[in-house]
């Protein structure tokens, strides 16, 4: 069963960014929109800020319940992979 989180923050611009991320099979896809595009943008690679998002909003379901401690240990490694720093 997928795993689907979904957030928003903005740009540089000041423009609305929507983010999401969803794991299926054991693997994280990340994919962001910007406010008026008709397309959305995937990352082989998620850029650092959007991966330690996902690891507060992680924690925070957590703690109540809503996901699971192997998303968020999956997200730390992640994380640790692709030497983020919080």
């Amino acid at each position: 069963m997928p795993s689907q989180h979904i957030w928003t923050d903005r740009n540089q611009d000041g423009r609305k960014r929507e983010v999401r991320a969803t794991k299926f099979g054991g693997a994280w896809r990340f994919q962001a929109k910007i406010a008026g595009d008709l397309d959305w943008t995937y990352y082989d690679r998620p850029l650092p800020e959007d991966l330690l998002t996902l690891k507060e909003i992680l924690v925070r379901k957590y703690q109540r319940r809503r996901a699971s401690i192997e998303d968020v240990a999956s997200i730390e490694k992640l994380i640790q992979e692709q030497n983020v720093y919080e």
